[in-house]
């Protein structure tokens, strides 16, 4: 060949070039038919320890809501349940892309949750950090760093992070706290990834043993949580999906927004009249139930501080019954108690009493401290500490 048809023959490939790589992209990316996406959304719903089951629980333990044998026994179990034993791979570095705004309202959700649920220590709060970033990215959870933080705080089935319905988005953190966690947080969202969780989307507390824990595979522990992810491939990166923004304001949800933290309007709205109890009720003493969802899995309730801690817990038991998922929020008067989820800011800030249970048992139960007299810090409502 001449050297001109040669060079001819370089220019055509180059000009076909674009050409061949849209029908790869095109391959590439064709979106799932309806039927796929129906199959893929089925069997993520089957997967154990998925958001409607799976709360995550904070690693301060609050004193009287279960007794020290059923902590042993629960470490007991727990250590009984093996490390996964194959490779552990860390998460891909997270890719941000977002407006500004995003950035700020992710990094303050991410310093939040980390503060909450990690306390002050780096280890801690950076695992924390790489759980709800690896939430994000997974198809089973919201699709925002908000999202993943509130998701189900504003709904009726329950927070993710006991931190967003307990009663402690009211809690102040000092200057220092909030500067070394969004430090943190932004060093995630540029990509920073802590390896010792690899791809985890669940935790707990090594003092409890959620029914889904034996189900995952258990591949890290940090100081006194245990790190969990799922089988297969739904339990690494293969199933993630990029993220793309769209964050909710963070002040809009501390101070109790009008949907839920996915973006999706509520189905109850709090200005609305209560709703008749359903017929099948518990009687209670010691206070008066003023809302309580068909299931019976959330109520509001008027407590009396003066009856005592035990009184309003009693109570709340008679309403969760013996087992499943549970929510009892108190109030000292019913002009206060709202008329469903969400649950506006006036009412988090005079809320008296709350409980909550997940679906193995767990319990936590806290109190205001300036109404319910003589009880251990531990079991104040953040607000009240």
């Amino acid at each position: 060949m001449t050297d001109p048809l040669i060079r001819r023959m370089i220019i055509a490939l180059f000009a076909l070039a674009p050409t061949f790589l849209f029908v790869l992209a095109s391959q590439a990316f064709t979106p799932p038919l309806p039927s796929q996406r129906d199959a893929i959304a089925a069997e993520i719903a089957s997967l154990p320890g998925g958001p409607a089951e799976a709360p995550l629980l904070t690693v301060a333990m609050i004193p009287g809501t279960m007794s020290a044998d059923a902590m042993d026994q629960a470490r007991v179990s727990n250590l009984a349940d093996p490390f996964f034993t194959g490779g552990i791979q860390p998460a891909s570095p997270f890719r941000f892309a977002g407006s500004f705004a995003d950035r700020s309202n992710a990094r303050d959700c991410l310093a939040l949750a980390a503060m909450a649920e990690a306390g002050n220590t780096d280890q801690g709060q950076r695992a924390v950090i790489q759980v709800i970033l690896n939430r994000v990215r997974h198809p089973a959870f919201a699709k925002t760093v908000c999202g993943v933080v509130f998701e189900g705080s504003q709904r009726r089935t329950g927070c993710q992070f006991t931190f967003t319905c307990d009663g402690s988005l009211t809690r102040r953190y000092g200057d220092a706290a909030w500067e070394a966690a969004r430090m943190r947080a932004d060093e995630a969202l540029g990509g920073r990834v802590d390896a010792a969780v690899g791809t985890a989307t669940h935790y707990h507390t090594d003092w409890v043993y959620p029914s889904w824990s034996p189900k995952l595979q258990k591949i890290a522990q940090v100081e006194t949580h245990l790190f969990y992810r799922w089988p297969g491939d739904w339990g690494t990166s293969k199933s993630w999906q990029g993220y793309r923004g769209g964050e909710m304001s963070f002040a809009a949800l501390l101070s109790g927004p009008a949907v839920d933290a996915s973006g999706s309007p509520d189905d109850a709205d709090a200005s609305v009249a209560i709703a008749p109890l359903p017929k099948d009720t518990p009687k209670v003493t010691g206070g008066q139930v003023v809302m309580r969802l068909p299931s019976g899995k959330a109520n509001f309730v008027v407590v009396n501080p003066r009856a005592g801690a035990g009184s309003a817990l009693a109570m709340a038991k008679t309403l969760c019954g013996l087992q499943g998922t549970c929510r009892v929020m108190g109030w000292g008067s019913r002009s206060e108690i709202p008329a469903a989820f969400p649950v506006p800011k006036v009412a988090r800030a005079s809320l008296q009493f709350s409980y909550s249970r997940d679906p193995d048992g767990s319990e936590i139960a806290l109190y205001n401290c300036d109404s319910f007299k003589g009880l251990p810090r531990e079991q104040c409502i953040p607000a009240a500490r």
